[in-house]
């Protein structure tokens, strides 16, 4: 469907739940989901608000696709001012509950304030309940969508909620849904734990309605659908192997951050890699990957279900992990393992699964445990104030650290707080591999000159998906460019940027666009959606939408000297593969970066950029 028109805005601190209308001149500039939602934001809190305090708000948005026959429409995105960075949030998700949150009616839900007690949100259509949470509070995300679905008697509610992580305030809790789907970056579910919201359960019967133009949208729709499955990338490779088929082709062109970034190739990447996950195992015969799985309304299919081996150190004891479950992406594969030369498939998968049960985002967690080990190796950390050894490679002090951050408990509280807090701690701040307080994904900006750019400058912290020039820089789509070279690179991003900025807010995934360019995806926004949504419309919108999430992030304290990487990258060379010898060239992008976008040399965009774009 097109927009509900209907925001549902909650009071924590009063326990009152009331409709009112979605503000559609915003909708007309903003679309949906991550744009619309941090327009919300942007007008309703002070930037520099504590992210965990009651003053901070929580909303969760959908796009004008969501919910509808487009491929890959049923996503959903929470944004708040994240913990872990102190910048504006926007953590994206699948699965299914996106849908039956605008099947239920709603485009949107804005929590405010702090229950003084847990609480969980029930919505049936248009009716919302705030029923008391006690009994929850404690429980893993997986007790809670049972307990929820067995109290309602409706095995088809849809929940997305926290476990002990967000409890606990751990800075990259994630708020999961469907189990193993999540809003996983920069901390959300602290931030839905500091309000004692402990879950939303949905069940929306009312169906989707209210496109444009039906015929015309379908149209689109099927054609869209089409070029997905001709497509090598989104008909062939991330069905059969997700988008764990990106281990071995990162690792052999030395791209793959290893050991903390020391190294750019890892010599076990082979092990946890996709191929591995279709190898029958030596102990029981049986493949670790179970099956593919898909969104709602995906036609790619990337999700991977799998199953842990029994006879494995970390789950012999634990049957209630033996069974087939969330398995492995490529960022959860590369943090839970080549961040930490950790090259045991299954540690991995029982690491990941303590990631979903318990709500933690595995790219920060696997990240920040890198850190660790890098500190231990060099003796600032000992294994008496660890509480273990924990040398790079170790597969038990993986699981146990991950044991220890999900229940809150010894050190795992430190490891809470992610590498930067960490490192600055023990005194070895360059030690964190992060940007704006977020720990860096799984490509190395040395060897992909574009990728590091877009880590500097991503609003939402270190990020992958803000700006894929892997894309460009490793498929070459939609052009080829040398991922060694700055040159162009500024313009590149600049691009990838405000596209992504509209699939964002569209309603649809990112991984479309391995396929699709905007020019496949504004007829659907069109065909459903009045008004105008013109090519150029929909570019002014992605550019608007960043220079939005740029101001709010300059009036919170970001200035341009947070727009750096880690002197690592900036001043240690690749030691292996094609861009051996090389560091990443941020200096050489930066200036032309502020100036492609309107900015002001010091990364403040120009009163002329703001009066452009209708800021």
């Amino acid at each position: 469907m097109a927009w509900t028109r209907k925001i549902l805005r909650v009071n924590l601190t009063q326990g009152t739940c009331s409709s009112e209308p979605l503000n559609m001149a915003w909708a007309a500039q903003y679309l949906g989901q991550r744009g619309l939602a941090s327009k919300y934001l942007v007008s309703e809190i002070d930037p520099k608000v504590d992210p965990l305090s009651p003053e901070n708000k929580l909303i969760y948005a959908t796009g004008p696709l969501t919910g509808t026959m487009a491929s890959t429409g049923g996503r959903y995105s929470v944004i708040t001012k994240g913990p872990l960075t102190g910048v504006i949030a926007c953590s994206n998700s699948g699965g299914y509950f996106g849908a039956e949150l605008k099947s239920a009616g709603w485009d949107m839900l804005i929590f405010e304030g702090r229950s003084p007690q847990p609480v969980y949100l029930h919505i049936e259509n248009e009716k919302a309940t705030l029923l008391p949470a006690d009994d929850l509070w404690g429980k893993t995300v997986w007790d809670t969508e049972g307990t929820l679905k067995k109290r309602h008697q409706d095995s088809l509610l849809r929940v997305s909620s926290i476990g002990r992580a967000g409890e606990n305030q751990v800075l990259f809790a994630a708020i999961v849904n469907d189990l193993h789907r999540a809003a996983g970056r920069s901390g959300v579910g602290a931030v839905m734990g500091s309000k004692n919201l402990k879950a939303i359960a949905v069940r929306g019967t009312l169906g989707v309605g209210n496109i444009a133009d039906p015929k015309a949208f379908m149209a689109a729709v099927t054609a869209g659908k089409k070029v997905l499955a001709e497509n090598a990338v989104t008909g062939q490779g991330l069905p059969t192997y997700g988008t764990q088929v990106l281990m071995n082709v990162i690792n052999e062109m030395g791209a793959s951050p290893t050991r903390n970034h020391r190294d750019v190739q890892f010599e076990g990447a082979r092990k946890i890699s996709a191929e591995a996950m279709h190898e029958k195992r030596a102990t029981d015969g049986r493949t670790h990957l179970v099956t593919n799985q898909a969104c709602f309304g995906c036609t790619i299919a990337c999700g991977r279900i799998s199953r842990i081996d029994e006879t494995h150190f970390s789950v012999q004891t634990k049957p209630e992990y033996w069974g087939a479950n969330g398995g492995l992406e490529y960022e959860s594969a590369w943090a839970l393992g080549n961040a930490n030369g950790v090259d045991d498939l299954e540690a991995l998968q029982y690491a990941n699964l303590l990631c979903n049960e318990d709500g933690m985002d595995p790219i920060s967690f696997g990240a920040t445990v890198g850190a660790v080990m890098e500190l231990y190796e060099l003796g600032v950390l000992t294994s008496e104030e660890i509480g273990l050894e924990a040398p790079f490679g170790s597969a038990a002090a993986l699981c146990s650290l991950a044991e220890m951050t999900a229940r809150g408990e010894g050190f795992g509280k430190i490891v809470g707080q992610g590498s930067k807090r960490l490192c600055t701690r023990y005194g070895r701040p360059e030690l964190s591999m992060t940007v704006k307080g977020q720990e860096f994904p799984a490509y190395d900006g040395r060897a992909l000159q574009g990728m590091g750019l877009a880590y500097a400058t991503s609003n939402r912290g270190a990020c992958h998906l803000r700006g894929y020039v892997v894309s460009s820089e490793v498929f070459g789509i939609p052009v080829k460019t040398d991922p060694r070279d700055t040159d162009g690179k500024p313009e590149l991003l600049k691009a990838f940027q405000d596209a992504t900025a509209v699939v964002d807010s569209s309603g649809l995934c990112v991984f479309t666009t391995f396929a699709w360019t905007l020019h496949d995806i504004q007829p659907q926004i069109q065909a459903a959606c009045p008004g105008d949504w013109s090519l150029e419309s929909l570019l002014a919108m992605g550019e608007r939408i960043w220079n939005l999430e740029r101001d709010f992030n300059l009036a919170a304290g970001i200035t341009s000297k947070d727009d750096t990487l880690p002197p690592r990258l900036l001043t240690e060379p690749c030691k292996t593969g094609a861009s051996k010898g090389m560091v990443a060239e941020l200096g050489k992008m930066l200036p032309e970066y502020y100036s492609l976008r309107g900015w002001t040399p010091d990364g403040v965009p120009t009163t002329a950029t703001r009066a452009r774009l209708g800021l």
